[in-house]
């Protein structure tokens, strides 16, 4: 069989069932699975669909997005690895920007006290307090959903600080695209975190890769990858061009 068609049918396939697993792909196509794998590949680059373990799933460009609550109950204790190896990396003294979003929440519980946090993450607030830590909050808009302050009000109070680090969450790592979120004001206040710290850290748990959201927030080198799991072949994909940890403890 040609690589055109089988790409044709890998594409139906997905079309069909949104996920489709390795096995799957080399019985409609009659082919080995090594062929499939490159094919895949193949694919992926082109941005016709995201590599996920034993297969690939539908890539399709997001708008919308999930409300904290329903973020905080996915993936939590991968969530929380990742948190927590993301604030071994604050010292004492540190001034660090955290995000909005679920997995930046994790990190609050481990953080060291002796520090200064910026966030626009309203869901961040009564944590960072309880905790003792001297905390500021971004001016803004307080976007419903995902409890982050956005627009001019946060980008203009946001533009006062500067970084040792700072720690973000995303919807879409891709290694073309870079990093995506579905919201273009959230995507702008992120950008200009990213500008304004000495080191860049995205947080993400293995289902954000190979996904692309509806705005570009930076390229992949900007900032450096903690995560939970990377199958081999994506995360030599990956490596070439940022550095990533994967937290398997």
């Amino acid at each position: 069989m040609l690589t055109p068609e089988r790409h044709r049918i890998i594409l139906e396939l997905l079309k069909e069932k949104n996920i489709v697993k390795i096995a799957e792909l080399v019985e409609a196509t009659d082919t080995s699975e090594s062929t499939i794998r490159r094919d895949l590949t193949q694919l992926e680059q082109e941005k016709y669909l995201k590599r996920v373990h034993g297969g690939a799933a539908r890539l399709q460009g997001k708008l919308e997005e999930l409300s904290m609550t329903e973020k905080s109950s996915k993936n939590n204790l991968e969530k929380r690895k990742i948190g927590q190896y993301a604030a071994s990396l604050v010292d004492e003294g540190d001034c660090i920007y955290l995000d909005a979003g679920s997995t930046i929440f994790e990190m609050i519980a481990f953080l060291p006290i002796d520090i200064v946090v910026v966030t626009n993450g309203l869901s961040h607030v009564n944590a960072l307090m309880d905790k003792g830590i001297h905390t500021y909050v971004l001016g803004g808009y307080a976007k419903p959903t995902t409890k982050a302050l956005i627009g001019r009000g946060a980008l203009s109070s946001l533009e006062q600080y500067r970084f040792d680090k700072c720690f973000l969450g995303v919807n879409g790592i891709h290694p073309q695209m870079g990093y995506t979120t579905p919201d273009q004001e959230e995507a702008m206040i992120k950008n200009k975190a990213i500008s304004l710290a000495r080191e860049v850290f995205v947080l993400s748990d293995a289902s954000k890769f190979s996904e692309i959201a509806f705005a570009k927030i930076a390229e992949l080198h900007e900032a450096n990858i903690i995560t939970n799991e990377l199958d081999i072949d994506m995360k030599e994909q990956y490596t070439s061009k940022t550095n990533i940890k994967v937290v398997t403890s």
